[in-house]
């Protein structure tokens, strides 16, 4: 799958590893077909990043999430790019040691890319019973993802005055959110565990959020895409982290008995 650009909004969502015949990846695809009216998803791209017509789609896909894989798949409409795809991730690299399975999505930073973006984000992420997940702008998210901490020895300031986060391996759950985006989901687990919404203090939160099916969150962080050189839109980020120290693992929770 080719390098996300800077014109394009970055969604990751993070879920349970595939399992035996798990439909999922089919079952994202045809919910983000559902989620935008008019998308079609039926372009495989080949490792030489050219487009391979899918006249049997849904079988294909079916044939490689039974082998635990999803291709690198995309929008049949050349206005409106959308790619999908996914991989797993074994378990010493994931949180609590849970193995995981990543659904990668890149839209077009642009108007109609904006006003899909949370609907087919609460898309891929219900139906793939995730844990948690975003979608940013790729300029923003290139240095969120720099804040990882990924060697003791890493000493280097974190970009933009950002704080350390542990890398996912480092983690005691899945649940707990590795770091922030623009658009957060966060599932109801996972909202539980960060403690997510206190009414007294998430008003301006949750006046750009929208609870899930499932009884998760989609949460705006901020009205426009994240843009990191905007300072309003640092310090909201910023804001976020202090609000939630349980995201990237840096609160150590209180030891009971």
């Amino acid at each position: 799958m080719p390098a996300a650009r800077k014109d394009q909004i970055a969604m990751i969502v993070y879920a349970p590893a595939l399992a035996g015949n798990d439909d999922r990846p089919l079952a994202v695809v045809h919910a983000m077909e559902r989620a935008h009216p008019g998308l079609r998803i039926g372009l495989m791209i080949s490792d030489e990043g050219q487009l391979i017509p899918l006249p049997d789609r849904d079988a294909f896909v079916a044939r490689e999430s039974s082998r635990g894989e999803m291709p690198p798949l995309r929008s049949t409409d050349n206005d409106f790019r959308v790619s999908v795809t996914g991989w797993g991730i074994p378990a010493g690299l994931c949180p609590g040691g849970r193995a995981q399975f990543e659904f990668h999505v890149a839209l077009p930073l642009s108007v109609d890319g904006i006003a899909a973006a949370a609907i087919l984000l609460e898309a891929v992420a219900e139906t793939g019973r995730a844990f948690w997940g975003h979608a940013t702008p790729v300029s923003a998210a290139v240095d969120i993802a720099h804040q990882t901490k990924n060697r003791p020895d890493d000493l280097k300031p974190r970009p933009r005055g950002l704080p350390v986060i542990k890398s996912p391996g480092a983690m005691r759950s899945p649940e707990i959110p590795h770091r922030l985006g623009w658009l957060n989901y966060w599932s109801d687990a996972a909202a539980r565990t960060i403690g997510f919404p206190d009414p007294a203090r998430d008003a301006e939160l949750l006046s750009r959020s929208r609870r899930t099916a499932t009884g998760g969150w989609v949460v705006r962080l901020t009205e426009a895409p994240l843009d990191l050189d905007d300072p309003a839109h640092l310090d909201a980020l910023k804001r976020a982290y202090e609000r939630f120290p349980e995201i990237g693992g840096r609160s150590t929770p209180p030891v009971s008995g």
